[in-house]
């Protein structure tokens, strides 16, 4: 099992950015993928999920209405469209592979998490 998080960057609050998670070494298609972060200081916490088949979605409350999960099991990946960034927004994101199709924003639901992309949101 492989996850490669990318796409992070420093951008200035209002600004956007989209994450992605590149998938191999298992089918994706059968597996819910989790979003993460964790901030200087803070312990990790989960931001959004995407179950798989028929795909439901689950964010975070201070992320609901800004970012976006997504995913493309044809192209083995999840993304993550954020917009309107805000400084508290700023962390290393990672992604994760739950242990079923289902998904939640605990890491119990989780077995396997990739390399993070760092997000820097500072004017």
């Amino acid at each position: 099992v492989q996850l490669q998080a990318s796409g992070g960057g420093s951008v200035q609050p209002g600004g956007s950015l989209t994450l992605s998670c590149a998938a191999s070494g298992f089918d994706l298609d059968w597996y819910g993928i989790g979003w993460f972060r964790q901030a200087p200081g803070k312990e990790r916490e989960g931001v959004s999920c995407i179950t798989a088949r028929n795909p439901t979605t689950y964010y975070q409350n201070s992320v609901k209405g800004r970012f976006t999960i997504s995913r493309d099991d044809a192209k083995g990946t999840v993304y993550l469209q954020m917009n309107n960034l805000e400084p508290e927004d700023t962390a290393v994101y990672y992604c994760a592979t739950a242990k079923s199709a289902l998904c939640g924003l605990d890491d119990i639901w989780y077995d396997y998490f990739g390399q993070g992309t760092l997000v820097t949101v500072s004017s």
